[in-house]
């Protein structure tokens, strides 16, 4: 039997390998991005700047990151995950390395949002989910979507404290660059992804979904009741996250909290959500997704307004931050299986892209409202308040979520 030059190329490229390297992508990406927030201190002494400068910065990150979202969903709906990953890791390189070079406040927006945020858009999670969601068969697809939002809390978990002792042992300068560096692997775990062309070799299911293009398939999932609740639940999801990623290190330190203990406070975060990310992805696929996000929310709000109502003590931070581990990314195999779900796979990227932007939304306005009013009135209370109240608005948003297909675009159509 002769074998196709499409065939060979790909025969090496087996689900497993894929999962393994996707997986690493997602510690990778995730992991310099979570640890931002232990460079506000050191960067803000060094220029002089309020917090309300470091938190702008991160604020437009967060925004470009879902931005880029649609459009690299959509890129990678059409080429494939490996161009798109590559490209982002590439940005999300240099922003790190530039940042230590930033001298103004316009500089550090350029470096640490613009080419950091279109840097996560292209090689993050969100991408390696499209890809594994294309590849993988329907049974096995949320609990791939949970190992790969759990790889990327294991990446907070080993570079929040990875980034505090570089801080400590070369200075916070040094810490970006070697974080930047650590970033250029990311083109070269890219490669195993096969392109739309490899998929057939890699024995990969046939794409599900009406082929209606990529505009109609945009218009006709926001004319879905459904699809726009999830989308609307999603931007709490980005606004808790963004703030406490940023701004919880600095708050602790501030109510006597050593550094270390703050750094280890992320990456405990990052540790229990390995257990919570892994524990949704196996739970999507056995029960009512919308019931997971709704526990999801409903659990975040007790948590936030019990540490914020005890005192600040290492034992109470750390109680939080194992709490907030098990829910942080448990919203994502359920959100991305309701999308696969409604729509099918063939523009999984770009419709999961267009929910990832609310939550990056929310992200920006979660970040950027906690370095205002913490200038303007010394306090992050009115935003801690602010979390509680969205993530219980959050979880009655998604209960009338219905779990079945869209009539219009879920249509299976097996033509690539």
């Amino acid at each position: 039997m002769t074998t196709t030059p499409t065939s060979t190329a790909s025969s090496w490229r087996t689900p497993a390998l894929v999962v393994v390297c996707g997986c690493l992508i997602s510690m990778l990406a995730f992991g310099p991005r979570s640890s931002m927030g232990l460079f506000i201190g050191p960067l803000s002494d060094a220029h002089g700047w309020g917090r309300d400068v470091f938190a702008l910065a991160m604020a437009i990150q967060n925004i470009l990151w879902g931005a880029g979202g649609p459009f690299a969903g959509a890129l990678t709906d059409r080429y494939g995950p490996a161009p798109v990953l590559a490209g982002g890791g590439l940005l999300y390189a240099a922003g790190l390395v530039l940042m230590p070079y930033a001298q103004t406040s316009v500089e550090l927006y350029l470096t640490a949002g613009v080419l950091i945020g279109l840097g996560l858009s292209g090689a993050s999670f969100g991408i390696v989910i499209a890809g594994f969601t294309r590849l993988l068969p329907p049974e096995k697809r949320t609990w791939s979507i949970g190992i790969a939002t759990a790889a990327g809390s294991m990446g907070q978990f080993l570079f929040a404290p990875m980034g505090q002792a570089f801080i400590a042992g070369f200075g916070w300068q040094t810490a970006l660059v070697l974080l930047g560096a650590a970033m250029l692997l990311t083109p070269a775990l890219a490669c195993v992804f096969p392109g739309p062309r490899g998929m057939a070799a890699a024995n990969a299911p046939a794409v599900t979904g009406a082929n209606v293009g990529y505009v109609a398939a945009v218009r006709q999932a926001f004319q879905h009741r459904s699809y726009v609740l999830l989308v609307v639940g999603f931007f709490v999801c980005g606004f808790q996250l963004a703030f406490i990623t940023t701004h919880l290190p600095p708050y602790l330190t501030a109510a006597g909290i050593s550094p270390s203990l703050a750094a280890w406070a992320l990456a405990l975060i990052g540790l229990f959500n390995v257990v919570g990310s892994y524990s949704s992805g196996v739970l999507a696929g056995k029960v009512s997704k919308r019931y997971l996000l709704c526990g999801n929310y409903f659990l975040r709000g007790v948590a936030t307004a019990a540490f914020v109502l005890l005192p600040t003590t290492p034992v109470t931070v750390i109680a939080y931050a194992a709490a907030m581990g098990l829910l942080w990314l448990s919203t994502v195999p359920p959100t991305s299986g309701l999308v696969a779900v409604m729509f099918g796979t063939r523009y999984m990227g770009t419709l999961y892209g267009f929910a990832f932007f609310s939550h990056q939304v929310g992200g920006f306005l979660g970040v950027w409202l906690g370095g205002v009013l913490y200038e303007r009135t010394g306090s992050y209370d009115v935003v801690w308040w602010l979390g509680v109240a969205l993530a219980m608005g959050a979880a009655l948003i998604n209960l009338p979520i219905v779990e079945r297909p869209a009539p219009s675009l879920a249509a299976s159509d097996a033509k690539a």
